[in-house]
C-alpha cells in the first residue's frame, strides 16, 4: 500500500454519472466511475455513487483507507447550490478535508487551465461561462436544472422531444421520423409517454439526446430545429457574457461538440479543444483546499 501525506481527490458528478480521481505526490494514481450524482435529484444515490467511484479509485491507487483519510478533496456536483445540500455529502466522504460545491468551477478550470476564454458545457445539464485571466473573474449563465433551465442540454432535448411527440399524437403538429420512433417506443400510447415524462430524471430524459443528434445529421426536420434552437441559446448566452470576438471557445460535455455545425462561422472559427476535463479541474482545486476556507457553495 502507498502511504503519503500529499493525497488529492477530485470528484466530478452530474446527471449521467460521476468520476473520482486520486493523485499522490502530484501523480495521478487511479480513477473510479459511478452512477448519476445530481444532489438535487437524489441525494441518497448521489452519495452512494460518489463513494463507489472513490473506492474504485482508492483500490486502483493502492492507497490504504487510513491514508485516504488524510486527503484533501474537491467535489464538484450538479445540484449543489447551498450549504444544506453540500453538508451531508461532505460528511459522508472518508477524507481529511473536503470542499463540496457545484460542478461549474472545476469544469471551467479543467477546460481552460487558467487561460482566458469561454466554455459551453453541454451534457445532461448545461451552463456557459467566461473566464478573464487578467481580472481573475468568471461569469456564468445557466445551470439552473432540468425543470426550468439547462437549455440545449440532453435533458432539455429529451423533454422537448416528448412534448413534441404529444403534440403530434394530438394532431397539432405533423410527425417526423424521430417523433414516430419515439411514439413507437411507448407503443403509440400517449398515456404511457406522459406518465414517463412526469417522473423522468434528467438522465432518463437525456437518453433521447443521441437519437436527436443522429436524426439531425440525417435531416430530420424536428431534430434539426431542436439543435438549431440549442445553438441559438449558446450564441445568446455567449453574447450575454460579453465574450470578445476572438476569444477561445470550448464546447465540452457529451453534447457540446455536436452543436459546432449549428453555430455561426464567427464562433466556429474560435473553437478550441478543451485542455482538460472537469476531473482535471477538480484535482487542481483540491490542491488549493488547504489554503481556502471550507465555505458554503
Amino acid at each position: 500500500m502507498v502511504e503519503s501525506k500529499n493525497i488529492l481527490v477530485g470528484i466530478d458528478g452530474g446527471g449521467t454519472g460521476c468520476r473520482a480521481a486520486i493523485a499522490v505526490d502530484g501523480k495521478l494514481r487511479g480513477i473510479g466511475k459511478g452512477g448519476p450524482a445530481n444532489a438535487t435529484t437524489d441525494m441518497t444515490a448521489t452519495i452512494h455513487n460518489i463513494l463507489a467511484a472513490l473506492e474504485e479509485a482508492r483500490a486502483k491507487s493502492a492507497i490504504s483507507v487510513s491514508a485516504l483519510s488524510t486527503a484533501r478533496a474537491h467535489v464538484g456536483l450538479a445540484g449543489v447550490q447551498s450549504e444544506e445540500t453540500a453538508a451531508p455529502i461532505r460528511k459522508a466522504l472518508p477524507v481529511g478535508i473536503a470542499e463540496v460545491c457545484e460542478d461549474r468551477e472545476a469544469t471551467v478550470l479543467g477546460a481552460l487551465n487558467g487561460s482566458s476564454g469561454s466554455v459551453a458545457a453541454i451534457g445532461t445539464g448545461s451552463f456557459l461561462a467566461r473566464f478573464v485571466r487578467e481580472r481573475g473573474q468568471t461569469r456564468y449563465v445557466g445551470g439552473w436544472g432540468a425543470v426550468a433551465g439547462d437549455q440545449a442540454s440532453g435533458a432539455w432535448l429529451g423533454r422537448s422531444l416528448l412534448t413534441q411527440a404529444l403534440l403530434c399524437f394530438d394532431g397539432l403538429e405533423p410527425p417526423t421520423p424521430i417523433i414516430e420512433q419515439t411514439l413507437a417506443e411507448f407503443a403509440d400510447d400517449a398515456v404511457s409517454l406522459s406518465a414517463f415524462s412526469q417522473k423522468a430524471t434528467p438522465a432518463e430524459l437525456a437518453r433521447f439526446a443521441p437519437s436527436i443528434v443522429r436524426s439531425a445529421e440525417t435531416g430530420d426536420r424536428f431534430a434539426l430545429s431542436l439543435m438549431s434552437e440549442g445553438a441559438h441559446y449558446i450564441e445568446r448566452a455567449l453574447s450575454t457574457l460579453d465574450r470578445n470576438a476572438n476569444e477561445p471557445l470550448c464546447l465540452t460535455g457529451g453534447l457540446g461538440p455536436h452543436y459546432a455545425p449549428f453555430l455561426p462561422k464567427l464562433l466556429r472559427d474560435c473553437l478550441t479543444p478543451a485542455k482538460g476535463g472537469a476531473l482535471d479541474g477538480a484535482l487542481l482545486l483540491a490542491a488549493r483546499v488547504q489554503s481556502r476556507p471550507e465555505a458554503a457553495p
